[in-house]
């Protein structure tokens, strides 16, 4: 837990999951410039919006000063952190009003405060959805760090919203304050992509923001063959499943598997769901948004399918990884196993012997490999 001195006075902010590293803060200095800016603005009736808030920080700051805020987002890791962040500045839950990424929020907005996000299609969705929320003479203010803002986030901004002006940088952060134009009359596109699952004849939709938007990535290609045909009622888990390309994969191979598709994105689940409902009309599976299994029971999974995500916001390392071999080898069954696929240069097979007896390579690329540990 870190103090955290804002506009609105100072805060006690932590990240989800809790970090012994220092150097991962709760928030950046994008945080505190989009509150100053915002301090600057007069009091308004209207409740205040938050998109993309990381770690709760500005959601937690405007909440404090009293304020109502709505906080929209696609990942439960960034609401558990509002929540823990909420609490321990002595503020109940419903100090802030949340909608997921599968939501839409339901005010009329003056005030927007958007952090910019990586993915274009994610920005693109939301501000297609946003613009008939805003009052007239709202003002949206984005902010970024300066090295982390995809430059065609301008362009969707003006396209969308209405004319913009960038400050100046300010420890290596950038705001870019857009004024609503009401009679702009941008095009509405449907920013679902659409591809083939490699060797079946199914198609896979991905929801905007979702990893893997046009293609399959190189990792679960690798991952792919490697599914078991055999295994008849196996309890079988699609770990941060993303689109849920392994998971459907491993239903077709398996009739009667029990399946469940776990993500910490509320898209990346209702991607899956959509793919498996296309794929298996009639059939049923469990669709989880959460801390991978971190709600798992001991004994609960017969085989694990995992491609984990390297990045936690903008953060690369293993430590989701770490996190989520911790959690697979709590959920699995005696003769369970974990298949996880991974870059060569990220020594999975020496973060598993933490936790696991057994690991064995079964599948390779020239900067992939497929682990199965038990």
């Amino acid at each position: 837990m870190l103090s955290c001195t804002t506009p609105y006075g100072t805060l006690q902010l932590q990240r989800y999951p809790a970090s012994r590293n220092a150097a991962l803060q709760a928030f950046d200095t994008a945080d505190l410039y989009l509150l100053q800016r915002v301090q600057q603005e007069p009091e308004g009736d209207r409740p205040l919006l938050v998109i993309n808030d990381g770690f709760g920080a500005l959601a937690c700051a405007l909440a404090a000063a009293g304020k109502t805020v709505h906080s929209w987002g696609d990942s439960w890791m960034s609401w558990r952190a509002l929540q823990s962040n909420l609490a321990a500045n002595g503020l109940g839950s419903d100090a802030v009003r949340f909608f997921n990424s599968t939501e839409t929020p339901t005010a009329r907005y003056q005030q927007v405060l958007l952090r910019i996000p990586k993915s274009l299609s994610l920005l693109q969705d939301q501000l297609q959805r946003l613009r008939p929320l805003l009052a007239d003479q709202a003002l949206l203010l984005a902010g970024s760090m300066i090295k982390k803002a995809p430059p065609s986030a301008r362009d969707l901004l003006a396209a969308h919203i209405g004319p913009y002006q960038a400050s100046l940088g300010w420890k290596k952060a950038r705001l870019l304050q857009c004024q609503y134009d009401p009679s702009l009359q941008p095009a509405i596109r449907d920013l679902t992509s659409h591809y083939p699952l490699e060797g079946t004849d199914l198609q896979l939709r991905n929801r905007p923001g979702v990893f893997s938007r046009e293609k399959l990535d190189i990792g679960t290609r690798v991952l792919l063959p490697c599914i078991p045909a055999d295994l008849g009622e196996a309890r079988v888990v699609d770990l941060g499943c993303g689109n849920g390309a392994l998971g459907v994969l491993a239903a077709q191979r398996n009739p009667h598997i029990q399946l469940t598709f776990i993500d910490e994105s509320w898209a990346a689940v209702a991607s899956a769901r959509d793919n498996f409902a296309a794929a298996f009309p009639g059939r049923s599976a469990h669709f989880v948004v959460g801390d991978g299994l971190s709600e798992a029971t001991t004994n609960s999974a017969d085989l694990i399918l995992c491609n984990p995500p390297f990045h936690q916001q903008q953060v690369v390392g293993d430590q989701i990884a770490r996190r989520l071999f911790r959690q697979s080898h709590h959920a699995l069954a005696p003769g369970g196993r974990l298949l996880v696929v991974g870059n060569r240069h990220l020594g999975y097979h020496q973060t598993l012997k933490r936790y696991f007896d057994t690991i064995e390579q079964v599948a390779a690329a020239p900067k992939f490999i497929v682990l199965a540990a038990s």
